[in-house]
Parts: C-alpha cells; structure tokens; sequence
C-alpha cells in the first residue's frame, strides 16, 4: 500500500491505494493527457478502478470512442487531470 498526494481541482488532499486501484493510478500518470483506454491497457475492470479513484477525489476524465474493425462499437478513454505525487509506501513506515 502506498500513500499518494492529489493536486487537482478540489484542493489538496492524500490518499491510500494499493493492488489494482494503485496499478490504475500508475497507469494513468505515465498516460498524461493521452489517457488510457481498456484496448491499449488491457485490464479487466478499468471502470471499477476509475470509479474507486474517483471516489478517493482522483479527477479522471472519460472520453467515449467510436472504433471500427471486425468488432465496432464504442470503448472509454480515460485521462487524469489531477497531479500524483508518491508521499510513502506505507508497507515500509
């Protein structure tokens, strides 16, 4: 587990995040502005982890996707507007 500073619209605030809720909050900052989509970063609850974070006052944006091929349709894109910043991993304090 790992404590995290969020900068973004509503103010300043920490959060405690670990498993796949982390590894989504990961993703998402390497992500920047680009975002990430459940095609590019294959995961298999990317809205449950979006929704979590959102929860804990993480500012993700979802962007929705027409795509074509052999199977269209629409996917989701999403993109962080907050700025993480890793206070400590809490397994170490």
């Amino acid at each position: 587990m790992a404590r995290y500073e969020i900068i973004g619209a509503i103010g300043t605030h920490y959060i405690d995040v670990m498993g796949r809720d982390e590894w989504a909050l990961m993703e998402l900052a390497v992500a920047g502005p680009t975002g990430c989509t459940p095609i590019d970063n294959p995961a298999p609850r990317w809205s449950a982890y979006v929704h979590k974070l959102r929860d804990m006052g993480v500012d993700i944006e979802t962007v929705h996707e027409r795509h074509a091929g052999p199977f269209p349709g629409n996917h989701a894109r999403y993109v962080m507007h907050s700025l993480i910043i890793r206070a400590e991993a809490l397994d170490d304090a």
